[in-house]
C-alpha cells in the first residue's frame, strides 16, 4: 500500500481521554451535582441509570454494583452453590469470568470455543454437562454475542441456569434481543475500556426475575434488610452516585459510540481486503445474527508471526495488545485443580494467534490506514527476507 499517512506518529490502542475531553463540562457538572447533594451512595442517579440500562437490556430490573467481576461473583452468589458443584465457562475470557466459581467453593469446567467468533461452543458446553452442573456463564466476548439462543435451548434442557457475561458486550443482540435478556442473570462492567466506560470500577446485573433481583439486592448490602439485620452472608458492592452520574452522561452516546466502532471495523475489513492483506491474516468474522459493537477488532495471525507483528507495530508507535496471551486453564493459580486437566484446542490456538488493533469510537480514518499501512510494511519486510 501506498501510504499518505505517514505523517501521523503515532496510533494509541485506546485513548480514554479523547473520548472524555469532550463530555468533560457536562460530566464534571453532573459531578457537581451530586457531591452539593451529598448523596454519594444510592442517590437517584444509580436508580435512573439501573433503569435506563434494564430498559436497554428488555429487561424488568438492573442492579447496581461495584464491578463487573462482582455483578459475576454476586449472580453466583444468589443461586447458593455447593461444594462439588460445577460451572460451566470458556477458558478464553477474562479472569473474573472464572475466579468467581473457584471463590465460592464450585468446580469450575472449561469449554472450547468456536473458532470463527472465539465465543463458547454450545456443543462444547453439552458435552461438559453433568448431574453437578448448575450454570453456564458463557462470554459475549469482544462484543459479539455468543449463540446464546442454543446455549438457552441446552441449559433449559437439563434445567441449569444461564449467566451472561456480557461486560464486553452492551448494546449487543442476538436475533434482535438484547444480550443480558436471555439468561436468568446477565452481567455488564463500566470499567473505563468497556463500550460504555466510566471513570472507574462499576457494574450493574440484569434480570427479568422479581425474586433474583430481591436476592442479588440483599446479597450486595452485605445480606442487611432491615439496616443491621442480615438474613445471608452478603458482600459490600456498591455503584456509587458519582459513578452514576458520569455513566448517565456517557450513555447518551452509546449508540453512537457503537455505531462508530461498527463503522471503523467495516472500513478496516475493506481495507485489509484491499490491500489483500485479507489472505494473509485472518478477519474477524461476523454472526449474521449478531448485532456487533466492537470491543475488539481481533486479527488472526498464524504461521508463527504474531509476536514478531506486535513487536513491529508497538516499534512503529502503533497500539495493539493481545487478549488473552494465556487462557485460563494455563493459568498458574488453577495448575493443581482437575480444571487444569483439559485439551481445548482452539482455545490455545486463539491464545498462540489473536491480536487486537485499535477500534474505540473517536479513532480517525487517517489513524485506521496508518495501522494498516504499517501492517502491510511488516509482511513485504517478511516477504523480502523470505526470497532474499
Amino acid at each position: 500500500m501506498q501510504s499518505a499517512n505517514q505523517y501521523i506518529s503515532s496510533v494509541p490502542l485506546l485513548d480514554v481521554n479523547r473520548g472524555n475531553h469532550a463530555l468533560r463540562d457536562e460530566i464534571v457538572a453532573a459531578l457537581a451535582e451530586v457531591v452539593d447533594s451529598g448523596k454519594f451512595l444510592h442517590g437517584p442517579q444509580v436508580t435512573e441509570l439501573e433503569t435506563q440500562l434494564a430498559k436497554l437490556c428488555h429487561t424488568k430490573h438492573a442492579v447496581g454494583c461495584a464491578s463487573g467481576s462482582d455483578a459475576l461473583l454476586l449472580a453466583l452468589m444468589a443461586l447458593e452453590l455447593e461444594p462439588g458443584d460445577e460451572v460451566i465457562v470458556p477458558s478464553f475470557t477474562f479472569f473474573a469470568t472464572a475466579s468467581c466459581v473457584d471463590r465460592l467453593g464450585a468446580k469450575i469446567v472449561f469449554a472450547d470455543i468456536n473458532p470463527q467468533t472465539y465465543n463458547i461452543d454450545p456443543a462444547a458446553i453439552e458435552a461438559c454437562i453433568t448431574h453437578r452442573t448448575r450454570a453456564i456463564i458463557p462470554v459475549h466476548l469482544f462484543g459479539q454475542s455468543a449463540e446464546i439462543n442454543e446455549i438457552c435451548k441446552i441449559a433449559a434442557r437439563y434445567d441449569i441456569t444461564v449467566i451472561e457475561d456480557a461486560a464486553q458486550a452492551i448494546g449487543a443482540a442476538y436475533h434482535g434481543r438484547p444480550v443480558g435478556s436471555w439468561g436468568q442473570m446477565g452481567c455488564l462492567s463500566f470499567y473505563p475500556t468497556k463500550n460504555l466506560g466510566g471513570l472507574g470500577d462499576g457494574g450493574m446485573l440484569t434480570t427479568s426475575s422479581d425474586s433474583l433481583n430481591d436476592r442479588l439486592r440483599l446479597l450486595a448490602a452485605h445480606g442487611m434488610k432491615p439496616r443491621y439485620y442480615h438474613s445471608a452472608v452478603g458482600i459490600n458492592s456498591r455503584l456509587d452516585t458519582l459513578q452514576a452520574a458520569a455513566l448517565l452522561v456517557k450513555s447518551k452516546r452509546l449508540g453512537e459510540y457503537s455505531h462508530a466502532r461498527q463503522s471503523h471495523a467495516s472500513r478496516y475489513s475493506a481495507m485489509f481486503e484491499q490491500s489483500g492483506l485479507s489472505q494473509k491474516i485472518g478477519l474477524p468474522f461476523q454472526d449474521p445474527a449478531a448485532h456487533h459493537v466492537w470491543n475488539q477488532y481481533s486479527l488472526r495471525v498464524g504461521e508463527g508471526r504474531r509476536d514478531a507483528l506486535k513487536g513491529y507495530l508497538q516499534q512503529h508507535s502503533v497500539g495493539c495488545e493481545i487478549y488473552y496471551p494465556v487462557p485460563l486453564h494455563q493459568q498458574q493459580c488453577f495448575q493443581s485443580k482437575s480444571c487444569s486437566q483439559v485439551n481445548l484446542p482452539e482455545t490455545d490456538r486463539a491464545a498462540r494467534e489473536i491480536l487486537h488493533i485499535p477500534v474505540y469510537p473517536e479513532l480517525t480514518s487517517s489513524e485506521q490506514h496508518r495501522v494498516v499501512d504499517v501492517i502491510d510494511e511488516y509482511y513485504r519486510q517478511a516477504y523480502n527476507k523470505a526470497v532474499a
